[in-house]
């Protein structure tokens, strides 16, 4: 990625979600009938991926034959980039202590003792 440490903004998720979702490369016309209503002009899909191009995120290829037709596809995937964004989190909101953010979690999302012990077995898996 060319920018790796940008965070996308809530619609450059959206388009990536679409993209994620889709498992194939796509134009902005598939992502466009992908979007829920309302839906955004075609232009600024265009925008978006052209942004998000910039920001290493996806990177695009014409199929021979098919005009000015880019198709795009994701440069990371869900998985990477909700790990980068995690990381960020916990560097910023907790320093860097794992500690801190799972136990800020537990307070706040009022995990029932039952949820306490399942995270706690899943622990003991990894």
């Amino acid at each position: 990625m060319k920018k790796s440490d940008n965070a996308l903004t809530k619609t450059e998720f959206q388009v990536m979600s679409i993209l994620w979702d889709l498992g194939h490369a796509a134009c902005a016309w598939d992502i466009l009938d992908r979007w829920e209503e309302p839906k955004p002009a075609y232009t600024t899909v265009a925008t978006y991926l052209k942004v998000l191009h910039e920001k290493g995120y996806v990177d695009f290829f014409k199929n021979k034959g098919e005009g000015k037709t880019h198709q795009y596809m994701p440069m990371i995937t869900r998985v990477e980039y909700t790990r980068k964004a995690m990381q960020e989190v916990k560097k910023n909101y907790f320093g860097s202590s794992l500690r801190n953010m799972l136990s800020f979690f537990v307070e706040e999302e009022h995990l029932t003792e039952d949820d306490i012990k399942e995270l706690f077995n899943q622990l003991k898996e990894v």
